[in-house]
This record gives structure tokens, sequence and C-alpha cells, in this order.
């Protein structure tokens, strides 16, 4: 979503079509993107990532929404389906991979 919208000019010159592919099963597939490393918030990606497809009907007729965050956002972005009541269940999984 943030690499078509830099080259659009903004997230609302975009439609839902341009970001979300559907797969196997109607699977509904979509990639934020962010910032480059140590530039930028890559809070802002995950929220924009989560608004957007919601504010153009992605998420109608779906049974399950899976977000698939960084873990260090320190701008609290992965906290945001929390704390603006998006989520009803939050899971966290971990690696001890450097780069995982």
């Amino acid at each position: 979503i943030l690499s078509l919208a830099a080259e659009a000019g903004s997230v609302e010159d975009l439609e839902i079509e341009d970001v979300m592919k559907i797969g196997f099963r109607d699977i509904r597939c979509v990639e934020s993107g962010g910032p480059e490393p140590g530039v930028g918030c890559a809070g802002r990606g995950v929220i924009t990532s989560i608004n957007f497809p919601e504010e153009n009907g992605a998420y109608e007729g779906v049974d399950y929404v899976s977000y698939d965050v960084l873990g260090d956002v320190v701008c609290g972005g992965f906290a945001m389906p929390i704390r603006e009541n998006k989520a009803q269940e939050i899971y966290i999984v971990m690696s001890g991979e450097m780069m995982a």
C-alpha cells in the first residue's frame, strides 16, 4: 500500500483493486510495505494498511482477518488493532532468528 501510495501521490489516490490480490478460495491479500529501515514511522504503515482496506470494503463478507506485523514497531503501530478495537484476539508469534 505505502509504495503504491507514494507513486500515486497519496493513499486517497488508490483503489482497493490496486493493492488487494484475490487468491485461492477467495483469500484476499494486501502488502502494507513500510519506510526505509531507520527512516520514517513503520507504525504509520500498520495504521494505513488496516484502515485503507477497511474503508474501501475489503473486509465485507469475510470470516477472519489476519495481520502479520512487525513486533518492533516503536511508534505503537502493532498495538493499533488493540487500541482501536479492531481485534478480538491477538496472537504473538516469535522466533529466535535475528532476521525474523
